[in-house]
Order: structure tokens, then C-alpha cells, then sequence
């Protein structure tokens, strides 16, 4: 009898449905000591998931591959340095599912978080009084690019309530690209803003990870209630790394519904064949607090 809860069955099964199937054939054979003879992959699936006695036990197996737990929590929202190790991104899934924020059945088309308060009120949009401008650069992170990666349609998962709501409607997106060529784009209102920031993970079908480490991450606060975060990270097409990102927000709270919305977005992008030799596994931010206090103005 398996000894995994409702949460890592769910979560072990999906990760066993990106293997081949003669890995997951292969991996039902040795759970089972060959005593098992499964002709096809669902068999293969549940009898592997019934041999298995705690979900550590089924993320060490060889056949699990790093990629596809890292591929994994990509598709659940929890975005990873490209380059973490496979004991890290165990570590990271074993939390997720203890946490119960997994999405346990894909047929109900949301996560728990979300049918616990309305779609607009995210955990990060809170306003609070006294707040650290860090701590809600992390949080605002996490919500806007688990948000904007759930509208990469190839990740298979339920798209989140993505829309211009989330920005001020002056907002303005300003956007460098840099491939051999560099290229800016300029967008003003929140349609159009959300409709291009939209495109990049829908159209494009790009995933973009921040780095939230202290090096690829900034905050501030100016004295007049607008906060800058600014981040780095990198940027995947399927398995491949096309290059990295640089991202400022300007944020200002709403007195209104006391939330926090987006007045404007610097997006610098570069692609592999633009970065020379550079480390691009976990980058920095370039940005120093001089420069980001510039852009107050």
C-alpha cells in the first residue's frame, strides 16, 4: 500500500507522466523487484505510485531526472535557478507538498491559494503599514511571474487571472531587446501593456525565472509611495536557455482598494548569443540604488 498522501500522489503521478515510457516501465520493474510484469504506461504509473513508501524515496530514483522536477515545479508556478541541484529542487518539491499549495486535481482548474480569496487580492498586493520594501519586492515576484508564466499555455497548466486590473492605466512598459541588434519598444495603458507583456509567455511561449537571491534582487521606497523592484533572471523556450532579463517595476498602492498596481515596467532582455561567455545560470542585477533612484523622476 502506498505511503503518500493525497498531495504527493498527485504530485508524483505528474511528474511520472514527463517521463518516456520506457523509463517509467523500466522504473516500475526495479520499485518492484520485476515481480510485477505492467504491459502499459497507466499500470506502469500506479504501481509504482502503490510500491512507493514516502515521496523522497520516489524523487531519489535515477529514472527521476533532475529536469523533470525542475520542469515539474515550473508547470506548478514555483520558478527555480535553471542551474539548481537535484537535492535542491527534491527539497523545494517535498515543501511545496507539505504546504498542501499544490494543485492536487488539474479537473477543478484552480489552486487552493487562489479559491481561498478573490483573484485580484494576492497574497503580495496587500498593502500593509510599515512595510520592509524587500520583502514585498520578493513577494510581488513570486505573484507576477507565477502569474504571467501561467499564460505559457505549453506548460500545461490553468492560465491565472491575468489582465490589466493588476496595472495603473498610464502605466508604461518600455522594452529593450538586445540579439545581435537592439531593439525598444514602448507601450502606454494598461491594455496594451498587459497584452504585450501577455504575448511574451503566451505567444512566445517563454518562461522567465527570476532570481530572487539577494545579488538579483532590489527594493526601494521612495517618499512619496512609490516602490522600485527590480530583478534579474533567466529565460527558457522549453529546455533551452535563451538568455536573461532585467525587470523594473514601479509600484504604487491604490487608497482605494488597498492594493498595490503597476505604474510602469522597464523590461531589458538578452539573448544567449548576445552575452559572449557570461554566467547565466543565476544573474545579477546590474541596476545599483543610484541608478534606481533615478528613476523616480
Amino acid at each position: 500500500m502506498s505511503g503518500l498522501s493525497e498531495t504527493e500522489q498527485a504530485g508524483c503521478r505528474k511528474i511520472l507522466q514527463l517521463m518516456s515510457k520506457a523509463d517509467l516501465l523500466s522504473l516500475s520493474d526495479t520499485v518492484t523487484n520485476k515481480m510485477i510484469v505492467v504491459e502499459n504506461v497507466t499500470e506502469a504509473t500506479e504501481t509504482i505510485l502503490s510500491f512507493t513508501l514516502n515521496a523522497e524515496e520516489l524523487l531519489r530514483r535515477k529514472k527521476v531526472l533532475r529536469d523533470l522536477i525542475f520542469k515539474y515545479l515550473a508547470r506548478e508556478g514555483v520558478a527555480m535557478p535553471p542551474n539548481s541541484e537535484k537535492h535542491v529542487l527534491m527539497k523545494r518539491t517535498l515543501e511545496l507538498w507539505s504546504s498542501g499549495k499544490a494543485i492536487v486535481d488539474k479537473s477543478l482548474g484552480e489552486r487552493d491559494e487562489t479559491r481561498q480569496r478573490p483573484p485580484t487580492e494576492t497574497t503580495y498586493m496587500k498593502a500593509e503599514v510599515g512595510f520592509d520594501p524587500l520583502v514585498l519586492g520578493q513577494q510581488f515576484c513570486q505573484w507576477f511571474f507565477q502569474l504571467l508564466n501561467s499564460q505559457n499555455l505549453s506548460l500545461g497548466q490553468p492560465p491565472q487571472d491575468w489582465g490589466p486590473q493588476h496595472f495603473w492605466p498610464d502605466v508604461k512598459l518600455r522594452l529593450l531587446s538586445r540579439a545581435g541588434i537592439e531593439q525598444m519598444e514602448e507601450f502606454l495603458g494598461a491594455e496594451l501593456v498587459s497584452l504585450r507583456l501577455q504575448a511574451l509567455t503566451r505567444e512566445e511561449r517563454l518562461l522567465l525565472s527570476p532570481n530572487l537571491e539577494p545579488h538579483g534582487l532590489r527594493a526601494l521606497a521612495s517618499p512619496h509611495g512609490l516602490v522600485l523592484v527590480a530583478v534579474a533572471g533567466t529565460i527558457h523556450r522549453d529546455e533551452a536557455c535563451l538568455g536573461i532579463f532585467e525587470q523594473v517595476f514601479g509600484l504604487i498602492r491604490s487608497p482605494l482598494e488597498n492594493v498595490w498596481k503597476i505604474k510602469f515596467v522597464n523590461l531589458k532582455i538578452r539573448e544567449q548569443g548576445a552575452l559572449g561567455r557570461t554566467e547565466i545560470a543565476a544573474p545579477a542585477l546590474s541596476y545599483n540604488s543610484t541608478e534606481l533612484q533615478l528613476l523616480y523622476s
